[in-house]
């Protein structure tokens, strides 16, 4: 594959990705367990800084993802869009990215996700809460659309589980 022309510091694990795995699709796999890994550590540092208590809902965590994950970490806010009606699916609409700043693809690099890791991060964190979700990109500027939009999906709500029973 060619190479990424980029000037962001991050942008040289891109590259060598690019290079070591040279399919566009493990490339995508890989930006979304980068990000899922990623998502797994800050969703400790969110609930410390951000003093949310828990959510009620799936609906309500959305929201606070979209205003206050999203600002904290990427300096930008998101639109929640499309809610089903279970309350279970949403989309996420960024018209900035601070991740594409700087980043010019190859045409060669048809089908790769850049922001994979964002969906990742999604996933990662929604999962330490006891939300297992499936993130899917709708809409990316990289591919020529308006804005930056993925869909999330809440798949399994897992039950707290605590490592001792309280005898109280």
């Amino acid at each position: 594959m060619p190479p990424l022309t980029t000037t962001k510091s991050g942008d040289a694990l891109f590259a060598s990705l690019l290079t070591d795995l040279e399919e566009v699709e493990e490339v995508n796999k890989q930006l979304d367990q980068m990000g899922y890994n990623i998502g797994t550590r800050l969703v400790d540092e969110f609930l410390a800084k951000s003093n949310v208590s828990n959510c009620a809902d799936f609906k309500e965590t959305g929201d606070t993802i979209a205003k206050l994950g999203f600002k904290m970490f990427l300096g930008v806010t998101a639109t929640v869009t499309n809610w089903d009606a279970e309350g279970t699916t949403c989309n996420f609409v960024l018209e900035d990215n601070p991740l594409v700043d700087f980043v010019e693809l190859p045409d060669t690099c048809q089908g790769l996700q850049y922001c994979n890791v964002l969906s990742g991060v999604i996933r990662g964190a929604l999962e330490i809460v006891s939300m297992k979700t499936e993130v899917t990109w709708v809409r990316d500027m990289f591919r020529g659309d308006d804005a930056y939009e993925m869909r999330v999906k809440l798949t399994k709500q897992v039950p707290e589980e605590y490592p001792y029973k309280d005898d109280d």
